[in-house]
């Protein structure tokens, strides 16, 4: 391989979230979702360079990006947008609670996974929006949409669907046909449709590939606001930017409020480092692919080893979803915690049972850490 995803990084005096929340001699530190690997040597490469110029002033989106971000589109996911359907923004979480204030009223109700990524919730609750849960389904391993109930849940307020896919904790990736049913579901019942997708490059099942929502019909992609952005799959959360896709002009418009005035642009840092793996950072994601597939498949056979553990299939992100129901102990984060290894609480993203294990991480730690799980809970 080209790039060595074992060198050992070292993250204290970085000011670091993950690393530096908990004393790092006693608590392995697995839990917020970036990876402990360097980025891309091109993205390196670039920053340095663009240091090295010297004078950081007032800056604007590089004129090349959303041709360049519609073309990647194109390639990857046999998508294809004008780019002027682009809108940038500083990130994904930003365009999550633009949406939800944006795309529907004070009195208006929201649909929205469970369990799933906490800022889906905040994003409600800071706008004050009723939010129904869709329940998700553990069916041949994989956290599915319900097949029948959903429209239970809808009542002549609700005006918004959030979908995260793939899917944050669980990672399923959703097949074409789940999608067409969900996109489906939201034209009967006149839905719009904000659709995360922030985790679509690291899809690590070999027989899956990414399918944006909104590129299944016309129909579709009119009510849809999808959000992507590179942070997560090349690792510069803390430099990065996100973009909404959005054919509809009103929801444009929408996800457009704020820009510039009280939500920030992405500083020219954050332009630099994107526009690097647009154009050279292909190699460098498909052997971290390769990579946590190895790291995926260690968590899978140490789980099935353990009765009082399960887990369901692992088919994106660097995000373990591990039920610990049979371990009989009300939180288990915590009883982790206390064994030396640092987790995200399931409670965070809607069931207490779990513990979301982020193996973005050199396979030395992670084996680290699950020798802890096994000496814990068996």
């Amino acid at each position: 391989m080209a790039f060595n995803f074992d060198t050992p990084t070292n993250r204290l005096d970085t000011d670091s979230l993950r690393w530096d929340t908990f004393d790092h001699q006693k608590i392995l530190p697995l839990w917020v979702a970036d990876m402990d690997f360097q980025s891309p040597p091109c993205v390196i490469e670039a920053l340095t360079k663009r240091v090295q110029n010297g004078v950081y002033g007032y800056t604007h989106a590089p004129l090349e990006l959303n041709q360049l971000i519609a073309k990647y589109l194109l390639e990857h996911y046999h998508w294809q947008i004008d780019p002027d359907w682009i809108v940038i923004l500083p990130s994904v979480v930003s365009g999550l609670y633009t949406a939800v204030q944006q795309l529907t009223q004070q009195d208006e109700k929201v649909l929205l996974p469970n369990p799933i990524y906490h800022h889906f919730k905040l994003a409600c609750t800071s706008a004050n929006r009723q939010f129904e849960q869709m329940n998700l389904q553990l069916e041949n391993e994989r956290w599915v949409l319900p097949s029948d109930g959903l429209a239970n849940l809808v009542t002549h307020k609700t005006k918004l669907a959030l979908l995260c896919n793939p899917q944050n904790p669980g990672s399923t990736v959703f097949t074409e046909l789940e999608l067409r049913a969900f996109g489906d579901f939201c034209i009967e019942h006149d839905l719009w449709i904000c659709s995360d997708e922030i985790h679509a490059g690291l899809v690590l099942d070999e027989y899956k590939s990414h399918i944006p929502i909104a590129s299944l019909s016309k129909e579709t992609s009119l009510r849809t606001v999808t959000l992507m952005s590179f942070n997560k799959t090349f690792n510069f959360p803390g430099t990065g930017l996100a973009w909404a896709v959005a054919e509809n002009p009103k929801l444009r418009k929408a996800m457009q409020f704020n820009l510039n005035e009280t939500i920030a642009p992405p500083s020219l840092f954050a332009y630099t480092a994107s526009l690097a793996t647009l154009k050279d950072g292909e190699p460098w994601r498909q052997e971290l692919i390769q990579y946590l597939r190895v790291n995926r498949d260690l968590i899978k056979n140490t789980i099935a080893d353990i009765d009082k553990l399960s887990i369901g299939k692992m088919e994106a992100s660097y995000l373990a979803w591990i039920d610990c129901s049979h371990l009989n102990y009300q939180n288990p984060h915590q009883l982790l915690l206390e064994a030396g290894l640092a987790t995200s609480p399931g409670s965070q993203f809607g069931l207490a049972n779990f513990i979301r294990l982020n193996f973005g991480t050199q396979r030395a730690r992670l084996n680290q850490a699950l020798e802890i799980i096994r000496k814990t809970c068996y």
